[in-house]
């Protein structure tokens, strides 16, 4: 039986999958995972075992349809719908009233950090700098490769926040590794941040 969208509660995950198969056409899970681990994965990590099963609940609900190869690896194909296609503009066009999520184990940590071991922190501030210059670097290197595509220019929008947010990150562990390096020196914990801010 042929459910409605109106009948079945849509979640974000499905609106990655709805929105992504618009933007980029036919696809299979596989694609949509590639294609979600290269772009939307970066600010919005799901299970990717949901891109196998959440693309059946939308050809259930009308909002994609779905071709099956009739030999071979019987590969399942997804597109969208006319009521897919408006059910993505209708959830694009509602405001977001929801605060930015932030699940960060490190921040996590942070705020137990009275119970935690100086050259802990300290260590938990490098492995953090580390990771945050790394995904600068990897935000920058699609920066250059894509930011003069008129093509993909709106895609590249959130790459703008990302990288915001990652320098955000990097300064203030930066800052971090400086005032705990210098705590357990006995040095000034102003002249290490200074120094920690360099080389960005």
């Amino acid at each position: 039986m042929l459910h409605t969208a109106s009948m079945v509660k849509l979640s974000p995950t499905s609106y990655v999958v709805l929105g992504m198969i618009a933007m980029r056409g036919p696809s299979t899970s596989y694609d949509l995972k590639r294609a979600i681990s290269h772009s939307v994965g970066y600010f919005w990590p799901f299970p990717h075992a949901q891109l196998y099963s959440e693309p059946k609940s939308l050809v259930a609900a009308g909002l994609l349809a779905v071709t099956i190869e009739q030999d071979g690896r019987r590969r399942q194909t997804y597109t969208i719908t006319e009521a897919g296609r408006r059910e993505v503009q209708r959830w694009l066009a509602q405001p977001t009233r929801e605060q930015m999520q932030v699940r960060d184990i490190a921040e996590l940590k942070l705020f137990f950090s009275e119970l935690a071991q100086p050259a802990d922190l300290l260590l938990l501030a490098k492995d953090q700098v580390v990771q945050h210059r790394e995904r600068i670097r990897v935000y920058e290197d699609m920066e250059d490769r894509f930011g003069d595509r008129a093509d993909v220019a709106a895609r590249m929008i959130p790459l703008r926040l990302g990288l915001e947010l990652e320098r955000a990150a990097l300064l203030f562990w930066q800052d971090f590794e400086a005032e705990q390096s210098a705590a357990s020196s006995g040095g000034s914990a102003g002249e290490g941040s200074r120094t920690g801010r360099k080389g960005r």
